[in-house]
């Protein structure tokens, strides 16, 4: 059995054996720098697909239609748009969102049961059918049409953002696309990862949620949640072998590799968050439990303070401490030590001599490192943000106008 993941960096959703896509322009993303903005996913044979999805109680059509279906033994695909969020749209989004998904249902020959459906882009407005559905017709899949989807989902990010890694026994793809509107509250992003492993459908299920928490959980960019929020994991089984299920021998590897695969992909976004010019990763040891470490991520990652001062390279390190404090998490100032781009700043709880222009200089880096240790306990987390500069207001100010 081989138990190493190998990184396939221009890996996509078609990598893995038995999945082909396709993408064309409807016109509906005045965003779209590809001129794409409607894909379509399918797998040659049935898969087990689960999702996991926003936790915002205002819900797009399309959420809550793939809450109905998923999980399921059955799905053979997912058509998804982007430009038109179908969300706040009522009974006639729904069935906008029907329609849209029986339309790619009959392009790639299979049954409207078993196409999902997904949507990205601007809140309240409905689907522009005539035009998506033109788009639709116009989609040719093929097993190189992952690179296609990945730019077709896009909206204000900046790359198409796609990777793949094998075991050798099996291969994990996946997109995504999110740049605005990501903090960590499942699942802050559209992303769709396929595998030609055969997984058990309640394995399949338990993984994704565990993955989704070590990785699109801990990544924000402004606070903000969508009501489109969702991430889909399809198995169609087409590299053979054993069914992989929880006390499975490949079980362990599975979860490695589709965490590794996870992680990158939501680095990746963080790092293309809305006018970012900084990856910040912060890395939280010690806590009395997870809960306590997550939250004390979570605050640190999405304090506009923090993003601002790493922005401006501003050795501002107080504003990391009182982050902490402010989490909920359980702390003692005493027992802090703090670490910023591997300069020592403090040590149990009292601030350390430091070079103030080196630091400056380390926080102009594309990526910059926080740790902090509560020393209270064995619980650690590490999560991913970027810095907020002036062009995440411009972007947001301008979106729709």
């Amino acid at each position: 059995m081989n138990t190493e993941v190998t990184f396939i960096p221009q890996g996509t959703v078609t990598t893995p054996k038995g999945f082909m896509a396709g993408a064309a322009y409807a016109g509906i993303n005045k965003h779209a720098r590809f001129n794409l903005d409607v894909a379509i996913l399918r797998s040659d044979v049935p898969t087990n697909t689960v999702g996991v999805f926003t936790t915002n109680k205002i819900k797009a059509a399309s959420v809550l239609l793939c809450q109905k279906i998923l999980p399921s033994a059955t799905v053979r695909g997912i058509v998804v748009n982007s430009g038109c969020a179908n969300a706040s749209t009522g009974e006639y989004g729904q069935a906008d969102a029907q329609n849209m998904g029986a339309a790619a249902a009959a392009n790639v020959g299979v049954a409207m049961s078993d196409m999902l459906v997904a949507s990205t882009g601007v809140i309240g407005r409905r689907l522009p059918l005539d035009l998506i559905n033109t788009a639709i017709s116009q989609i040719n899949l093929s097993a190189e049409g992952g690179f296609e989807m990945a730019k077709a989902i896009m909206t204000t990010d900046t790359k198409p953002k796609h990777c793949a890694v094998s075991t050798g026994n099996f291969t994990i793809g996946g997109t995504v696309k999110g740049a605005g509107m990501m903090h960590p509250n499942m699942a802050t992003l559209l992303g769709f990862i396929t595998t030609d492993a055969p997984v058990e459908l309640t394995f399949l299920q338990t993984s994704l949620k565990a993955v989704a928490e070590k990785s699109f959980n801990m990544i924000s960019v402004d606070g903000d949640t969508s009501p489109n929020d969702s991430l889909f994991l399809f198995s169609n089984g087409m590299a053979g072998g054993d069914i992989i299920h929880t006390d499975s021998p490949h079980a362990a590897i599975f979860q490695q590799a589709l965490e590794t695969l996870c992680i990158y992909l939501a680095k990746e976004i963080a790092r293309d968050g809305e006018g970012a010019t900084r990856l910040i990763e912060v890395a939280v040891h010690g806590a009395q439990s997870h809960d306590d470490a997550s939250k004390v991520v979570h605050t640190i990652i999405s304090s506009p303070l923090v993003k601002t001062a790493v922005h401006g390279c501003d050795p501002n390190w107080g504003r990391i401490v009182v982050a902490a404090g402010r989490s909920g998490a359980t702390l003692v100032e005493g027992d802090l030590d703090l670490d910023i781009a591997g300069i020592a700043i403090m040590r149990k709880g009292v601030p350390l001599p430091f070079d103030m222009k080196r630091l400056s200089n380390e926080l102009s880096r594309e990526q910059v490192r926080i740790e902090i240790n509560l020393n209270l306990g064995s619980y650690s987390a590490t999560g991913w943000g970027c810095d907020l500069s002036k062009e995440y207001v411009s972007i947001n100010a301008d979106y729709t106008t």
